[in-house]
């Protein structure tokens, strides 16, 4: 298939319109795209004929053939030029020849384009290079520059092409591989739709698909995403908004514009608001319409509409060329002063920037003036609208809105786009009603605006309406949900009831003459209070421990009864022991006393019961919901609702030491790994933070990602830190190993997405080629730096590479991370014991995740830095090869004392 600039120039706008084009569908109507291609061509014609005189007529040519060999070509400037190679072809509108400056340097060939557009965008330049592209293929040569001729002065614009040169050829290929098929590919509307000829058969058939590119703004990258969730179109995405609470952090800040609740108000055809904002308008309402041509910066017509008792005034001030322009500015500023406390309105942001531009261009209002206070205060609506109110539109633009509120524009033109055509239309034939046909546009959307802003004070006024919908009303309908459902028909309701799975089993299986089957022993009502296992009684005490007096006598007894396990060779039993202590009281100095030191607190659960509950909880992951029914049903005991939630934080505060003494342990070593992960704290969202070493382990909590508590941790570290490529961590004054690992799941991630860049592969296999011998030595040697060193020279000449490298845009952001971090890549070569990945913490992190499993969204923060605190001795244990649940029951705090002397310390277990 052949590419032609043709094809190409649509591909840069969109795919469908190059498959359509290549294809040679019928265009439908279209003002601007009808107006535009004469434009071009009597821009290009005119500028071909200002560049052919400047050449003698011996020295120029016209639709000139390839020649064979670039040095038998005489002409100094070509015309019309229609050149085509194996799979390329295009008109070139000019081409210069430079004769050869010197021995052995060949002529220059320059191709021109015309534009008659004042200002380039990049499509123009990529445009001049795919004629370049094929000029180079034609003669054998690089072509390294070109020009673009435009705009109303005929500037010329000088542009290097290799600059262009590898997005022209990634294009083609792309280019020549859809046209290969047969068939289209997928439809996406996006900005260039309102300039294209084939607009009105794609807007039918998006709607036709329910696409989702019907909503405006969003992106590729949002489709894709959307597409591989199964999502492919609006109405399937309606179906995706889930309502919630703003995070903690985001209060405040712009409200993020959610697609899929723009689809349900679409779906539902009802407004649908997250927030809305009052709008007070202040003093005299002035709605404020401006109309130009963005192309030349002029600004030709300034509408506003002023609402005064009697009803709405308008004012429109026309500009013949660029002379007017100050004059209707003058006049503008004229009558907003004369206006008592005039309130500037308007939508979007052409008219913020036409106020600041033309202050700038002509002078703005006097300060203090009623002008100057319009222009400080004056109002966005769409400011108001935007991520906050959702109309059923598939964008936020003016006219949908209004048009969705009843408002009707009569006549044309009926969009921007066109008013530039009739403007442009005005100036070649000066006709009054084409003048006439754009006031009275700019004034009916002075009105519209004036129906959107009315509508939106109403929204804050009269609160949520039937046709309003509040998002922080809206309940999360899931379909799975368990409980009653509200049938619309009562029939309905019956029929649903009938089929509840205790219903069924009480009477429809009994009348069926079908036994259920029932357990013969009754299920435990009640836990009976549990007698002791034994009874432990304390003898009286034969004197005072005041004044060591005899004269003593009995005041009663005091009995306390401890709930508690009693761990087993091979099990584990209920175990209740009553103590008995003797009350006596002096007869000479009147102290009463106990007959035993026994420390006596009114908990009555013993030490190893807390011990197997946390132990449950932190490293089975048993919910503590479970732990209580399992140990109520297991060793018949009466606990309280959230028992285990109770015993969690006295369990944390006996280890708050062993947590801060590891923390202080790990800040001061000489290697430490860390990495963050993400949990849900009530609604909220917060990052729980993990240290590690071979040994040790400790984890922290912090509401937001921000890398301020943990530099502050570690503003006096001065080991080695291992890490991710977080940006916080760079701020750390100390060595770091960046993880390997990451960066290969990068790349490796980077060439599953685009599987067809030889230059991303080359980078791969280069980078690749240079840690392979490292890891073959770590795994043979150990981490030793006497046998790492030498690799050195190895890194820092496939760095040396990487600056040469002509690798495409994927493989650039790679490397700029290798440059950017060069110092922390390969630290691990200059220090013993140092690894070069981060699995150390992923591992921890892994650790909590399986616990977050368990707690996410439900717990508090007070209560997930207890979970933290037990979880870092938790993993601590297991990585010194000490039972979690041994070092607990011990009631020792000091887990290196626990190794030492664990053998000699008695368990906590009753004889």
């Amino acid at each position: 298939m052949i590419v032609s600039s043709q094809l190409f120039e649509a591909y840069l706008e969109c795919s469908t319109k190059c498959w359509l084009r290549s294809r040679a569908e019928p265009a439908t109507e279209n003002s601007y795209a009808e107006w535009t291609r004469p434009q071009n061509e009597s821009y290009s014609e005119y500028g071909v004929k200002r560049l052919f005189a400047t050449v003698p007529e011996s020295d120029r040519t016209t639709a000139p053939p390839t020649p064979k060999n670039p040095k038998d070509v005489t002409w100094r400037l070509a015309i019309d030029v229609r050149w085509r190679t194996r799979d390329l072809e295009s008109c070139l509108q000019a081409v210069e020849r430079i004769p050869s400056a010197g021995h052995g340097r060949p002529a220059q060939f320059i191709p021109y384009r015309f534009e008659f557009a004042n200002k380039l965008a990049k499509e123009h330049k990529l445009l001049l290079a795919f004629d370049a592209h094929l000029l180079s293929e034609a003669l054998g040569r690089e072509v390294n520059l070109g020009k673009i001729v435009h705009g109303d002065s005929h500037t010329t614009l000088n542009v290097k092409i290799p600059a262009f040169a590898s997005e022209v050829r990634k294009r083609i290929k792309e280019i020549t591989a859809l046209l290969a098929g047969n068939s289209p590919p997928d439809l996406v509307l996006n900005r260039h739709c309102g300039q294209c000829e084939f607009k009105t058969r794609c807007n039918t058939q998006a709607r036709e698909k329910d696409e989702l590119s019907l909503l405006s703004g969003i992106s590729e990258k949002d489709r894709k995403r959307l597409h591989s969730k199964g999502i492919f179109t609006v109405t399937q995405l309606s179906y995706t908004f889930r309502p919630r609470r703003r995070r903690r952090e985001s209060r405040g800040k712009q409200e993020k514009h959610h697609h899929s609740l723009r689809a349900l108000a679409i779906r539902e055809n009802k407004i649908h608001a997250v927030g809305i904002p009052d709008l007070k308008l202040k003093g005299t309402p002035v709605f404020l319409d401006v109309e130009g041509l963005p192309d030349r910066d002029f600004y030709y017509l300034i509408g506003i509409s002023v609402q005064t008792a009697e009803g709405s005034v308008q004012h429109s001030f026309w500009a013949d060329d660029a002379i007017g322009e100050k004059l209707i500015w003058n006049d503008f500023l004229d009558i907003l002063s004369k206006i008592k406390d005039p309130h500037l309105i308007h939508y979007g942001s052409y008219e913020t920037s036409f106020l600041k531009r033309m202050c700038q261009r002509h002078g703005g209002p006097p300060e203090g003036s009623h002008a100057a206070t319009a222009f400080d205060r004056a109002t966005n609506l769409l400011s108001f609208i935007y991520a906050q109110i959702y109309f059923p539109t598939c964008s936020n633009g003016l006219k949908e809105i209004s048009g969705y509120l009843g408002f009707q524009w009569s006549g044309s033109p009926s969009s921007g786009l066109e008013t530039i055509v009739w403007r442009h239309q005005w100036e070649a034939t000066r006709d009054p009603a084409a003048k006439q046909a754009l006031i009275d546009y700019n004034r009916q959307d002075c009105e519209a605006l004036d129906l959107v802003a009315n509508r939106l004070i109403d929204l804050h006024r009269t609160g949520s309406q039937n046709e309003v919908v509040r998002t922080s009303e809206m309940k999360w309908e899931s379909p799975y949900r368990f409980g009653r459902i509200a049938f619309a028909l009562p029939e309905m309701g019956a029929i649903n009831k009938a089929a509840y799975w205790d219903y069924q089993r009480e009477r429809v299986y009994v009348k069926s003459g079908k036994k259920v089957p029932r357990c013969s022993v009754p299920a435990t009502t009640r836990h009976d209070k549990p007698k002791p296992n034994t009874t432990i009684g304390y003898l009286a005490a034969s004197h005072c421990p005041a004044c060591k007096s005899e004269k003593i006598y009995s005041h009663g007894t005091r009995s306390k009864t401890v709930i508690d396990l009693r761990f087993m060779k091979y099990g584990i039993k209920r175990w209740v022991v009553r103590y008995m202590i003797h009350r006596q009281r002096c007869q000479s100095c009147g102290t009463i006393f106990r007959s035993s030191d026994l420390r006596w607190t009114p908990a009555k659960y013993g030490w190893n019961l807390v011990a197997y509950a946390m132990y449950q909880n932190i490293e089975l992951h048993l919910s503590q919901m479970s732990i209580d029914a399992s140990m109520s049903k297991l060793f018949g005991l009466p606990l309280p609702h959230g028992w285990t939630n109770k015993m969690k934080p006295a369990a944390a505060q006996l280890y708050e030491i062993t947590h801060d003494r590891l923390v202080k342990k790990l800040c001061s070593g000489h290697l430490l790994h860390v990495d963050e992960t993400s949990i849900s704290v009530r609604g909220f969202s917060g990052y729980v933070w993990a240290l590690t070493s071979i040994e040790e382990v400790a984890y922290f909590f912090t509401p937001t990602r921000e890398g301020n508590t943990i530099q502050e941790l570690l503003k006096n570290f001065s080991g080695v830190l291992v890490s991710d490529f977080y940006a916080a961590y760079d701020a750390i004054d100390c060595p770091q190993q960046k993880c390997l690992i990451h960066f290969i799941r990068d790349v490796n991630t980077a060439i599953l997405e685009q599987p067809f860049d030889e230059g991303l592969r080359q980078f791969a296999r280069n980078f690749a080629g240079v840690v392979k011998p490292i890891i073959e030595t770590v795994d043979r040697r150990g981490l030793k730096k006497r046998f790492l060193g030498k690799f050195r020279n190895s890194i820092d000449r496939f760095y040396k590479g990487l600056v040469d490298d002509g690798a495409g845009e994927a493989a650039g952001k790679l490397i700029d991370r290798l440059q950017k971090n060069r110092n922390k890549m390969f630290t691990f070569l200059d220090f013993d014991d140092v690894p070069w990945n981060n699995n150390n913490a992923e591992h921890a992190v892994k650790a909590f995740a399986l616990l977050r499993r368990v707690i996410d969204g439900l717990t508090t923060e007070k209560s997930l830095r207890d979970t933290l605190v037990l979880l870092s001795v938790c993993e601590t244990c297991k990585c010194k090869n000490v039972g979690f649940l041994d070092f607990l029951r011990s009631g020792s705090r000091d887990i290196d004392d626990f190794i030492i002397h664990g053998s000699k310390q008695r368990l906590r277990r009753e004889n």
